[in-house]
């Protein structure tokens, strides 16, 4: 194969990973929909699981959230959401299945909170 050969084949090469990049750049866009109802389903308190009490998180459309009476702006940042009020600043993983998992540390050790987004069916709530 001579010069000329190899420049095609790498400029098809080229081409095809520019094509992969512009649509997993699509579907990561895609997957930052973010915005919803979610509830607190469990903890782990220093490799301890526990039931969650914490109170509901609201992710709004608009860019808001709120979390126990407090305020303010989310952005989500690849798989990381960010959540900027006047009293809270947080940053959450983003996971599969709808799921937000806070995670920070404490006098007992490592903590993390999941919260799965709330999902309307016919009348009827569900997690998922």
């Amino acid at each position: 194969m001579g010069p000329l050969g190899v420049m095609r084949v790498a400029a098809q090469l080229l081409g095809a990973m520019l094509c992969l990049l512009v649509f997993a750049a699509r579907s990561a866009a895609q997957s930052a929909d973010v915005a919803g109802e979610y509830v607190c389903t469990e903890t782990h308190v220093a490799g301890k699981t526990l039931p969650c009490k914490a109170a509901p998180l609201s992710l709004k459309s608009d860019g808001r959230f709120e979390l126990q009476g407090r305020e303010g702006e989310y952005l989500v940042n690849g798989s990381w959401v960010e959540l900027k009020g006047s009293v809270l600043k947080s940053r959450a993983k983003i996971e599969a299945g709808y799921k937000i998992v806070f995670r920070f540390y404490n006098k007992k050790g490592l903590c993390e909170m999941i919260y799965e987004r709330r999902v309307a069916v016919l009348g009827k709530t569900q997690l998922g």
